[in-house]
């Protein structure tokens, strides 16, 4: 998505019910550390399944730009990569686009090296806070050279020569702040450990166990997970097959349960227990979603979901549960806008430094759509209108956000009136087939 081109409003409207099989693309969290592991591992590493969405073929970029060799045959994506340790100083900034994770995960793999690194990137990555990556970086000896107030892109890492280990305790919820302490203790010696109060999404101890890093997990009396990771090992490169993205399947799933008669399976999707979050609640809410052909793939549970529209129900999702599903709540929102009674969302902290405020964007854009709702500081409550009558007929601010896009084209899809988001561009960054795949399932969707 280029800075300077015109937004792209796109409308969705309510049409016939949605049926067929979706597959959608690989996973995004596999996918982004599939290119940064290869990319760092000793010989040859063959990717299927990857995500060929902006914010991933970001991260490639990136490793090309310090010494791996990456190229796209056909269905593979092929990586030689450079060995651990032997990552080389960037030429150039490394530009990553509205690419989140690509950016703090990086940081976290560069942050140890004797080199200096520069990180830039859109409107909307420049706006979110980096510091609770930071933070455990400079205590690693990581200085930040130069960075926009409020520890902002564009900012300038240093490596020192000589990186010391820690022992770190992640102070909130973040899969992306445990990835980033864990890459960085990749080239550090000794032993550096993560300890993790609150579990999130696993896959970088997966993945690098995967690529032989000796990495542990220990689980204390109190639940708190103690990871710990011994640097300057060699990695090796692997085959990896990357499964359906839940966190894409979200938007195909929650259209076939509110709109009338819809019967949509949706093929190949990661069942990883730290991503079913949304799946556990809206089973909770009385949707029909059957979990079948359950499967290993590459070490990660997959299965094919059917999914068929339900009348759901108002519940008090657990803010536990948070984690697993952080990513998730503006679909869910949209659900229980279809839903009997009251959603009752909490510990959503987290949702605040995403792409947008996510939390204000979702309760902007479902007033907009005549959705009745309350936005805490961490908190929403959503109150439903089953058939959707009298919903929608808005148009939504995204601030350059794909998932309050889509999850808004999907409120449009079985709300009584049209609903218009203001720019669709960014859907590319994370899901490029969202509007062909919901087309083919039946969805009335316009683009300016």
């Amino acid at each position: 998505m280029t800075k300077d081109a015109s937004p792209v409003p796109a409308t969705s409207r309510r049409a016939g019910p949605l049926s067929g099989t979706a597959r959608v693309p690989g996973d995004k969290s596999i996918s982004h550390r599939s290119l940064m592991f290869g990319g760092l591992a000793s010989g040859r590493t063959r990717i299927t399944g990857l995500l060929e969405g902006e914010d991933v073929l970001r991260t490639g970029e990136a490793m090309k730009a310090m010494g791996a060799h990456i190229e796209h045959a056909g269905d593979e994506w092929i990586v030689d990569g450079v060995g651990n340790g032997c990552l080389l100083e960037a030429a150039e900034p490394l530009d990553f686009g509205n690419a989140g994770t690509g950016a703090r995960l990086t940081m976290g793999l560069v942050g140890t090296y004797d080199m200096k690194t520069r990180f830039v990137g859109d409107a909307s990555l420049s706006s979110r806070p980096m510091g609770r990556v930071l933070a455990p970086l400079r205590q690693m000896g990581t200085q930040v050279l130069d960075a926009v107030p409020g520890d902002r892109m564009p900012l300038t890492l240093a490596g020192p020569k000589h990186a010391a280990p820690i022992t770190y305790r992640v102070p909130m919820a973040s899969a992306q702040v445990k990835s980033a302490v864990l890459l960085a203790g990749l080239n550090t010696p000794g032993v550096t450990t993560v300890i993790e109060p609150v579990a999130t999404r696993d896959h970088t101890e997966k993945m690098l166990a995967g690529f032989g890093a000796a990495i542990e997990v220990e689980v204390d009396g109190d639940g708190a997970r103690h990871i710990r990771i011994q640097g300057q090992t060699r990695l090796q490169g692997r085959d990896i097959a990357v499964p359906g993205d839940p966190s894409s399947a979200a938007f195909p799933l929650v259209a076939a349960l509110i709109v009338p008669g819809s019967d949509v399976t949706i093929a190949n999707v990661l069942m990883n227990p730290t991503r079913t979050g949304l799946i556990d609640t809206l089973l909770e809410m009385g949707a029909s979603i059957d979990i079948l052909d359950r499967r290993d793939a590459g070490g990660e549970e997959v299965a094919d979901l059917r999914v068929r529209a339900s009348d759901l129900r108002g519940v008090t999702v657990p803010p536990a549960r948070a984690p697993f599903m952080i990513d998730e709540y503006p679909v869910l929102a949209v659900a229980a806008a279809f839903a009997e009674g009251d959603t009752v969302m909490d510990g959503l902290d987290e949702l605040r430094v995403k792409e947008s405020d996510r939390l204000a964007a979702v309760a902007r854009g479902l007033e907009a759509n005549g959705v009745a709702c309350s936005e805490g500081e961490a908190s929403l409550v959503v109150s439903g209108r089953p058939g959707g009558k009298g919903l929608g007929g808005g148009t939504v601010a995204t601030h350059l956000d794909h998932r309050i896009a889509m999850s808004f084209l999907v409120l449009g899809m079985a709300s009584e009136k049209p609903v218009t988001v203001d720019d669709a561009r960014m859907i590319a960054t994370s899901f490029p087939e969202f509007m062909v795949l919901m087309g083919q399932l039946g969805a009335a969707i316009d683009q300016d």
